[in-house]
């Protein structure tokens, strides 16, 4: 039988803004190299640094709640210039910060 995969938490936040620059220009770096550099990247990029940000500030550290406020909070972006969505975004989030951590994201082992 297989076990669900233990919930991941990111350790507690020490620089909120310094987290918030990096996860900004990695997620930029990801969605122009993932597709094509598009002008519309930086601001979907900095708008999902913002909401993590907030979350972090507000002392979320659980990475599945973290992926749940940016797909929801995303939802209200503008996608209409972008070949991404608010599902591909928390998923880029979470494989970036998963990556950080040195956590495989096929099974969640460090």
């Amino acid at each position: 039988m297989t076990q669900p995969i233990p919930p991941i938490t990111l350790p507690p936040v020490e620089d909120a803004r310094q987290e918030g620059k990096w996860l900004q220009s990695a997620l930029q770096e990801w969605l122009d190299h993932e597709f094509i550099p598009e002008l519309v990247n930086e601001k979907i990029a900095e708008r999902a640094a913002q909401i993590f940000v907030r979350q972090r500030l507000e002392g979320e550290n659980d990475l599945g709640s973290l992926v749940i406020a940016i797909v929801t909070e995303m939802q209200a972006f503008d996608f209409s210039r972008s070949f991404y969505s608010e599902f591909a975004i928390a998923n880029a989030v979470s494989d970036l910060l998963l990556d950080s951590l040195g956590i495989d994201r096929c099974c969640g082992n460090g």
